[in-house]
């Protein structure tokens, strides 16, 4: 997808939305986002990390509901899985390379930054080569685009991930749970802390919605005694939708189109081919909020995500 081809989408979608402020200044190795004057969130893309991801989680008021451990450790949280870190998106087997977990440098397969993220607007875009340990080589490119606004006190998050086999080869993305578009919370999203898990088919806890197709998986809690929570949107031109859901007890979730056996049966196959020289476009929307967010609210919110 061409820049501007990419900004006219964003833009026909923002006019759904009232207009706010965004801001982006660059820092070293990060892009830092500021709505309506104050700190949003950033996207860290330094070369010690082996993607990029956007950190931290906040709310228009400037509550964080992500996990500090490893960026910004807090007593007594998780520390679990030091890949979980704000919103990312990845996949841990692409031609058998792992995207996913990160493991010993230079062992990982990276998704190394190519020049800088460029800004307009509400929205930034960045271009990444998919450089893997197997092939020894830049296998791909992806390019990440974010629009930033607000709706009233939630904050929404327009991602749109495109996948361009550009490298000489086909792309297999392999039956693997851990893989998506993804977000890790606080503890207090823990489900055994309290925290309530649904998705758009009414069904509840980690038991229920994990690996279940649904258009929306929606995580809340309190956090500092007020209501909040993350909502991610699956849009309906995504592969596979509605999509499935690596949507686990301790407040990490992704929206994932590529397991079917690992979240079902093992004799099914959920690998996905991109041939060589096309592009795979995914789209999702994140509703960030503090205050409560019914069922029917997220609803709404898929159907103007979902318009044409």
């Amino acid at each position: 997808m061409r820049v501007g081809s990419f900004f006219c989408l964003l833009i026909g979608y923002a006019t759904l939305l009232p207009a706010a402020d965004v801001a982006f200044g660059e820092q070293p190795g990060r892009l830092e986002i500021k709505l309506d004057g104050k700190p949003l969130t950033a996207f860290h893309y330094d070369s010690k990390w082996d993607k990029p991801f956007l950190y931290p989680i906040r709310t228009s008021s400037g509550l964080i509901l992500s996990r500090g451990w490893p960026l910004d450790p807090r007593p007594g949280e998780a520390e679990d899985h030091a890949w979980h870190r704000g919103f990312w998106w990845a996949h841990g087997d692409i031609n058998g390379d792992d995207f996913w977990r990160e493991k010993p440098h230079p062992a990982t397969s990276r998704m190394v930054v190519d020049g800088k993220p460029v800004s307009k607007g509400n929205a930034f875009e960045v271009k990444l080569g998919l450089i893997g340990t197997k092939a020894g080589r830049r296998m791909a490119t992806v390019v990440e685009r974010y629009a930033f606004r607000r709706d009233g006190a939630n904050i929404l998050i327009d991602a749109t991930i495109t996948v361009s086999a550009d490298g000489g080869q086909a792309l297999r993305f392999g039956d693997s749970d851990d893989g998506g578009f993804a977000f890790r919370l606080s503890d207090e999203f823990r489900e055994d802390r309290g925290a309530r898990l649904m998705n758009s088919a009414g069904q509840i806890g980690t038991k229920q919605i994990w690996g279940q197709p649904a258009k929306w998986v929606h995580y809340s809690a309190r956090v500092n005694g007020k209501p909040a929570g993350v909502a991610v949107i699956d849009h309906p031109s995504n592969l596979r939708h509605p999509t499935r859901w690596h949507a686990r007890g301790y407040s990490l979730n992704s929206a994932n189109p590529f397991a079917l056996g690992s979240f079902t049966d093992k004799t099914k196959d959920g690998s996905y081919t991109l041939p060589a020289g096309k592009q795979l476009n995914l789209r999702y929307l994140v509703v960030i909020h503090e205050g409560d967010l019914s069922p029917e609210g997220v609803e709404q919110y898929f159907a103007k995500f979902a318009r044409p």
